[in-house]
């Protein structure tokens, strides 16, 4: 048990503890960007650059998939194959032959993540089972909040937002007002003139 000689004196504490106090709070904020920093993405395109940040901490298992497939280059030379005016665009997944690309086995939905389609934000393209997604992607237009997380059971469980745009938004909202048309084993929104992702790199931090 100390006595009170072993004990450091008054004044010497006082000076101390605001020392240190400096020390950590310097440390801390030079932490922080770090902390902070997501991961991001650049997507070329024939209309132009987009730049986007992945929310790795919200959605791990779909912006991991995301990042490998970009790491290979797969995403290079697809389509931007469906297009929804003012409302979505959609592609990553069909060559410029219309081709579909081999891909993955299908990830887990994270769609209740808490994320919501609002506009500029990046959701994962499925099927009706919530958890087909692959390599396919969307881009919201517009605040799509029925695209959310509402339910478990197949029909409410929603699409996994995993991005947003922060760099070249209105390259998106170009590519939502190009011309569509039908084709064959497609819907009737596929653009005339072909909209290609020519490059998709994840950014060096």
């Amino acid at each position: 048990m100390l006595n009170d000689q072993n004990q450091p004196p008054r004044h010497a504490a006082r000076r101390i503890r605001p020392r240190l106090w400096y020390v950590l709070a310097a440390l801390l904020l030079t932490s922080l960007p770090a902390l902070a920093a997501q991961p991001r993405a650049r997507i070329e395109t024939t209309l132009g650059v987009m730049v986007i940040e992945l929310f790795a901490d919200q959605a791990p298992a779909t912006v991991a998939n995301f990042s490998r497939y970009a790491h290979r280059g797969f995403y290079d030379d697809t389509l931007f194959h469906r297009v929804l005016a003012e409302a979505v665009i959609q592609g990553g997944g069909y060559r410029e032959d219309y081709s579909e690309k081999p891909t993955e086995p299908p990830i887990i939905n994270e769609a209740d993540n808490g994320l919501s389609n609002v506009r500029g934000t990046l959701a994962m393209a499925r099927t009706p089972d919530p958890h087909s997604a692959t390599a396919q992607f969307f881009i919201n237009l517009a605040d799509n909040t029925p695209y959310d997380h509402r339910g478990k059971d197949a029909r409410s469980f929603g699409y996994c937002v995993f991005g947003r745009v922060i760099e070249g938004m209105e390259v998106a909202d170009a590519i939502g007002k190009v011309k569509v048309q039908a084709r064959a084993g497609f819907d009737n929104n596929v653009p005339v003139e072909p909209v290609v992702i020519t490059r998709l790199r994840l950014l060096k931090e």
